[in-house]
């Protein structure tokens, strides 16, 4: 019993958290990367503040893997996002069954539980448009809430940064 438990509130933790996925063009030196800027004209999916909370907390992450913020970069950062709205499949099924003389009978019902999960995807690419165009990218799906307070917009998109650029430089 203490197993179920335990796998049962396991799971309900590492479910809270963000997911991401990277890929980038093999052939790239990343360390020919030293500046970088935003494109001008991005579409973000994202309120204009919130816009700005995100782009701190990845000058904050870069500036502290040596990057710099340059008028004349090395590569461009584009950031994109959508809201995803993931289908419940979770339910309760409540069977009743009963059996006696020349048959056996039976009725089952799913009642479902909770409600579609909304989570926000965020794609952000490197683009070197003199030389390889995009040359990486990382796609991060996370819960999002956008009637939490600005203070608890900030920590969310500090962590979602922090754990994005985790695997950049690719080794």
């Amino acid at each position: 019993m203490k197993n179920i438990i335990f796998l049962s509130v396991l799971l309900v933790l590492t479910s809270c958290g963000s997911v991401v996925n990277y890929d980038y063009e093999k052939s790239t030196d990343f360390s020919n990367y030293k500046t970088y800027s935003y494109y001008d004209d991005m579409e973000t999916g994202l309120s204009e503040l919130d816009t700005k909370r995100l782009m701190r907390a990845i000058d904050s992450e870069l500036k502290t893997m040596g990057l710099t913020r340059s008028d004349n970069p090395d590569f461009f950062i584009d950031i994109q996002s959508q809201q995803v709205t993931n289908r419940n499949n979770s339910t309760v099924g409540v069977g009743v069954g009963g059996g006696g003389g020349r048959g056996f009978g039976g009725v089952s019902v799913g009642i479902p539980v909770g409600q579609n999960q909304q989570t926000r995807e965020i794609i952000i690419d490197f683009v070197d448009e003199t030389k390889t165009g995009l040359f990486w990218q990382a796609v991060s799906e996370s819960k999002y809430n956008s009637n939490a307070s600005p203070e608890k917009r900030e920590a969310v998109f500090a962590k979602l940064v922090e754990k994005v650029f985790a695997e950049y430089p690719p080794k």
